[in-house]
Formats: C-alpha cells, structure tokens, sequence
C-alpha cells in the first residue's frame, strides 16, 4: 500500500448499522432473485462513547442545503438510534429515496439551543484533553451508509477546507456540499449465485482493479467498461486461463472523483487505499450510480464470477481511514464522519490532546482496541459476505489490526481473543475454521506488515489467516535476479516452494498460510520485474510522475535481452505454479503487462495502469504458457499439497512426498542445501500419494548464469518433459507440451541457464 497525500487527506472507520433497508442477509447461497422487498421504516443508528447529543438532518437531494427533517437521536448506552415510519417521512416530504447525515455535539463542543449551521454557539475548543474533535458545523456521513451520495471533492466541489477544524474552517457549514448517507425504502438483493467453497492451496489469485480491468477493453461495451459490470463479462475468460479467484483493489468507497478534475496525477487516487465508507460499493465503478445501481451491480458482478467458479476477494482497509491525520497543527483536522462522532474511540491517540500514532504513513492508526470498531469492522465485513457476494478479504496493513496499544505505541498480539484478527476467525468464520479446507467461511488474507518496530509479522498472524509471504517474494526474485549479489541458498528455494513451515508450522498452519507472489499493485509489473534495473517513476503522464516507491525492487534487465526477459517471466510465472501454498499473480501478467518501470502507480487512472487488451504475439505466447502452468497445477493435487511435506515416503512406494536432489542426481544433503554458492535444485514430488493418476513430478530449477546438465532419477516408467521456459522454445510449442510420446526423455538432461524444467513420470 502505498501513501496516499491529498490537497485536504479524508476520512473514515467506527461503529454501527444503519442501512440501506433492514441489515438481515439475504441466504447468501440462493440463485433465485429475491424479489422487490416491501417498503420499511427508516431505521438509524450509530455509536459514540463520547457525544452527548446526536442529530439526524434529512434531505431530498445529495447537494440540497435545507433539511426536510431534523431528527433527535436517543441515547442508550453508547448507541444513538431512532425509528422513523413511512407515514412519518412522507409528511415531511421525503419519499422512498432518503440523503442524510448527523450532527454531533460532545465535551469540546456541547450543545446549546441558540447554535445554528456556520455560528460558534457552545464551542469551547476544537480538540480536548479526552479528545474529543465534536463540530456541529460539519454533517457526517453516517459510517454504515450503505451508498454515499457522492465524494467530498470532486470536479464541482475542491474546497476541501469546508471539512476542516481550526480556527480559519471550524465555522464552515459542511452541509451543503458534504457526502450524505443513502438511505432506501426498497432495497433490491439481487441473487448472488453458488459459492465456490475450495481451499485457498486450490486457487490461483489474479489482483486486479476494477476500472484497470476493462478501461481500455474493446471488447466490452463502451458504457460498460471500467464498471463492475464490465468487469463481470472478464469472468469466462479469467475461468479459461485457470483463475479461480479475483482479488480486487478496494472497492469501498473512496475519494476518487478529483481523478477526472484535470489531466495528470495531481492528487489522484486511483488505487483506492483511502476509505469512506466501509459498507458502500464505489459509484465510480458502477454503470448505474442511481440510488441503489452500486449495490446491484457488485452482486450481479459477484454472481457472473460465482456462475464461474471463480471465488471474489477485495482488499480492505481497516488500519486508517480518508480522514488521515492533522494539517500540521493538533487542532486542524478533516471532520467527515468518525472523527467527528467520537474521535478518542475510532483513532489511537498519542502524546498531548491532538495528537495520533501512526503505523500507516497516512497519519492516525485505526484505534483497533476500541470495541465500538472492532464491532464495526466485524459487521463490515460480515455485510460483504452475506450481502454483497465476497468471499474473501486480504486486510491492507494487517499488522495494525492486531495493535494491542490504545494510546501512544505498536504492539502486536496475535493471540488476542477478541482482537480483529481472532474475531474475523471465529465470527465469519474462517473457511474450515483454518484457513484451508473446503465450507462455506471465508479466506482471510492480510499483508503482514505497516510501518514501524514490531509491525513486520510475516508468519506471525493467528491460525486461520493466511499472509501475502513476503519472504517468499524476496527469496524466488534475488534467486532470479541478483546472483552473485545477494545469492540464496538452495534450502532457501525449497523452504519456499515446500510452503514455507518454518513460518506457519510451528503454530498449526498449513501450506495454505503461503499466498506465494512475485510482484503485486505496489511494485512492477511481472514483465517489468525483468525489464528494468530499477523504479522509473518519473516518467511523464500517463505513465507517471509517481512519487515514492520501493528502491530495492530486486530487479534485473537480464542484461537488455528481450528474448531472456520473457524467458524469466515465464520462469517466475512456472516457480509460483509449481510452490506449494496458493499463487498470486497481477492483472495482465498472464499476457507480459507492463507499466513501463513505474513501480508506485497509485495516482494513474489512465493508460499507464488500465490493461491493454491490445493482441501481440509475445503476450499471446505468455497466455499460453500461463494457462498450460495453472493447468497443470489444477490437474495435479501433489502440487497443491494440505499439509507441509515431510520428506517420508508415506504411501510405501518407494517414493517420499518430496525428494530434494542435485543437479548430479545425489540426495542434496545440508551441505549443499546451506550453501549459497550453489545455485541448482531438483526436486521429486511423489504424486502418487495424492492420487494424481501418474507416479511423480520432477522439476529442475536453475538459477545459475550457466547450463547445467541434470542427472534424471531412475524413472519406473519414462520421464516426459511438460514444460521448459528456456529461449529456445517460445517458437512453436510456447515452452509447454501435453504428456506425449515424442516428449520422453532420459538419462541427462540440460538445463538452460537462469530457466526451470517440468517432467512427468506418467
């Protein structure tokens, strides 16, 4: 994830359910379309440890600047909640469409009965010594709405300072020009199709944005592209190249309007990790933006993937909020919703009044020891389950969700019954309860790290979550790319593709704990991991300029060869094929995607990061290695093993689970394995134990700058080669054959340099 700066940063993250209707799922296995529900009172509610007062504005209009209705919430607890009748919204002139948002009063801003919008009646001052941040001048949006109106900025509105504390902006009425809850007497379910229900180590992971996906698609209707509907009509072709799952960039609601003020990056949000609304789908990505069009839209999107087998993942960002941090000074800050309700419950404070500690770059952590947002983000998620059709979720920032600090420091704590992390285990649940397994659960997936001591967890999540491996990343690209430099050892490759127990045994967990990857949204591309020496961020529009950005990529030209750049994609596409765990691969690498360098592309919404669906014959050739590589891994199970290799012959075959052995044909003792100078591994996975229909599976990997011939193991039956990704074999047959006789091969055999051989023992 990368940092996202605004010309005013936004908001959100808290509490409660309100609703686009009543908050009761839908069977969420159902295939027939529920019908128009009948209409329904209006419903409100939020919480707030620490408003004294609560007021809900009602409008007719997103930008209407005069309330129908005001309404007074009740106070239980820390709940604020009023019911309100048909009858009672129509005598006011509201109908089945409602916009509003709330007012807050509190102990640095306590109500008294002369304020009004724009005036400084009760204030006292903008942030106290308990926190507090209450600004009756700015309508909140409530943190449960399931549609928002529209952003805080955008082409028609970029004051964003209308937001703001202090004293320059804290008499500015927001209400006017703010983003206001979506409120619908009918909401519409649509069906969301047959859940897939496999386990994580049977899937392929294609991360993908949403707009990127179809934006410059020819082959999808031009109304259509770059929506959720667009996206929808990629789902047959996704099935056909082995995807099984989608892994979407947020989706929630963020401010991303600005993106279409001007040409260029200035203050573009494309990416999406600054969220607004933790229950709303993206407008922006919705063909239909009426009321409720969102909504609809996702789930039908959900069932065409559903209707597919395909699984949908969307990433999520519950460690900051749009709201960010302060301008500068403590008492300067955006007031969009959280902040405004109950700032000491919904951010980690630190140091004096005004303050916040920061493990995001975005400005204020997520005050995840709060049970209000704990609650929230547990409700949150279980609304994109049962309601919207999502399947899984990878967690931005994970490590921040399992702070156990409330004020002023990080501490990591894994084992945190009610933490976010054990929580989303028990309560969603987990699929299998484990994070592997087939059931009707779902996949949790975080990004072991943030910013800061502590916060590099890689390995250390609970049971039932599996991790984006970093260190596998980091192992499979200096392997490929900095021998000589940074050498890795042979134990190193086999820890890796074997699953990597020594991160997730030890607690219990399965190769499934290891979504392996090589690049993601955050860094190159998989064609430009071999392209380039290093970030090319400063390029200009529409590949760049992009500040920020990893410098130590692990990147290599493979010294300026076209030819051996595409043979070490397909090298890298084959070592994620072949490892056990689940593969994650990034929209467009299937066919040599490129974004020219640019590793930190997070304010392009342009050509530089859309897809190109334009055909050429090298990214025809990668397709067709792709699709034989994940089909081959869904054809054979001991390639996408339960349970982490044990080096045993468990079946009496002769054969152990997995072999590791020399270029020689030796067994690779620790000798060989410990040392890093040697730069050759073979392997013999046994899959006759999985009961794959053939004996074994041999792969010869060489990370060497030289050919290195390969003694095969004595074979029971033959030795036939499904696939080699040297040079020499992109013309013709793509670097993949189908077990055939005219493939058989014995005795030696040769291995390019810095290239990866597959062979069947059928």
């Amino acid at each position: 994830m990368r940092t996202l700066r605004f010309g005013l940063s936004l908001l959100l993250l808290a509490a409660c359910t309100s609703s686009l209707g009543d908050n009761t799922p839908p069977d969420a296995t159902s295939t027939k379309p529920t019908e128009l529900s009948a209409a329904r009172p209006m419903v409100l509610s939020v919480r707030s440890a620490a408003a004294t007062r609560i007021e809900a504005w009602l409008y007719d209009g997103t930008r209407a600047a005069v309330p129908k209705m005001k309404v007074l919430l009740d106070k239980s607890g820390d709940s604020f909640g009023k019911s309100l009748s048909l009858a009672q919204l129509a005598a006011s002139g509201l109908g089945d469409t409602v916009y509003y948002g709330y007012r807050a009063w509190g102990s640095n801003w306590p109500y008294v009965q002369s304020w009004t919008p724009g005036s400084a009646d009760g204030f006292v001052t903008d942030v106290d010594t308990w926190g507090s941040r209450f600004n009756p001048n700015k309508l909140l949006f409530d943190p449960a709405a399931r549609e928002l109106s529209h952003d805080p900025e955008g082409p028609t509105m970029r004051d964003g300072t209308v937001y703001g504390t202090g004293p320059t902006h804290r008499l500015k009425d927001s209400g006017p020009v703010a983003p206001k809850s979506v409120w619908l007497s009918r909401p519409m379910q649509n069906a969301l199709g047959s859940r897939p229900s496999r386990a994580i180590t049977d899937d392929v992971f294609y991360e993908v944005h949403v707009r990127g996906l179809t934006q410059q698609d020819a082959s999808v209707p031009a109304a259509l592209r770059g929506t959720y509907a667009g996206a929808a009509l990629k789902a047959a072709y996704l099935k056909s190249m082995g995807i099984t799952a989608i892994e979407f960039l947020p989706v929630q609601e963020t401010q991303n309007d600005q993106n279409d003020i001007s040409v260029g990056t200035e203050g573009d949000n494309y990416w999406g990790y600054m969220t607004l609304g933790y229950f709303a789908p993206d407008r922006r990505y919705a063909s239909d933006k009426s009321p409720g069009g969102p909504t609809r839209e996702f789930q039908a999107m959900a069932k065409a993937f559903h209707d597919q087998g395909i699984k949908v993942v969307i990433d999520v960002v519950y460690n900051h909020t749009a709201e960010g941090g302060t301008w500068g000074t403590p008492d300067t800050a955006t007031l969009l919703s959280f902040r405004g309700l109950d700032n000491a419950s919904y951010y980690e404070r630190a140091g004096t009044a005004g303050n916040y500690y920061d493990n995001t770059g975005i400005g204020a952590n997520v005050n995840v020891t709060s049970k209000i947002t704990r609650d929230f983000v547990i409700d949150s998620l279980k609304y994109w389950k049962e309601v919207m059709g999502v399947d899984g979720f990878r967690f931005d920032l994970a490590s921040v969700l399992g702070n156990a600090c409330d004020k002023d420091c990080y501490r990591f704590d894994g084992l945190d019954a009610s933490n976010i992390l054990n929580r989303a285990v028990a309560e969603l649940p987990a699929r299998a309860g484990v994070g592997q397994g087939e059931g009707a659960g779902v996949d949790l997936i975080a990004e072991p790290w943030a910013i800061g001591d502590g916060t590099y967890q890689v390995g250390g999540f609970p049971r039932g979550w599996s991790e984006w491996n970093g260190s596998y990343r980091d192992a499979m690209r200096a392997s490929q790319n900095q021998r000589g430099f940074a050498n890795v050892s042979p134990a190193r490759i086999a820890s890796a593709v074997a699953g990597s127990s020594e991160l997730y045994a030890d607690d219990g967990r399965t190769p499934a704990a290891s979504v392996n990857f090589l690049v993601a949204h955050d860094g190159l591309t998989l064609a430009d991991l071999y392209r380039y020496n290093s970030k090319q961020n400063t390029q200009p529009w529409p590949f760049g300029p992009s500040d920020g950005g990893e410098d130590n990529n692990h990147s290599w030209d493979q010294g300026g060869d076209a030819a051996l750049q595409r043979q070490a994609a397909r090298t890298g596409l084959a070592l994620l094929a072949v490892s056990a765990g689940a593969p994650m691969i990034t929209g467009g690498d299937e066919f040599l995607r490129t974004q020219r360098g640019n590793n930190n592309a997070y304010n392009l919404d342009s050509l530089g990061n859309w897809l190109d669906w334009t055909p050429t014959a090298t990214g025809a050739a990668q397709q067709t290695f792709s699709k034989a590589m994940f089909g081959m891994r869904a054809k054979y199970k001991s390639l996408r093993p339960q349970r982490h290799f044990a080096g045993q012959d468990r079946n009496g075959d002769g054969v152990a689970d997995v072999t590791w052995l020399q270029p020689s044909g030796a067994l690779a003792d620790t000798g060989y394995m410990t040392n890093a100078s040697n730069a050759a591994l073979a392997w013999r996975i046994d899959a006759a134990e999985a009961g794959d229909g053939i004996k074994s599976i041999y792969i010869a990997y060489n990370a060497s700058a030289s050919d290195i011939p390969f003694v095969l193991p004595a074979a029971r039956s033959r030795w036939v080669r499904v696939a080699d990704t040297q040079a020499y074999f992109e013309n013709g047959a793509a670097n993949q054959w189908e077990l055939a006789a005219e493939q058989v091969v014995s005795g030696n055999y040769g291995v390019k340099a810095r290239s990866l051989v597959v062979l069947i023992e059928p």
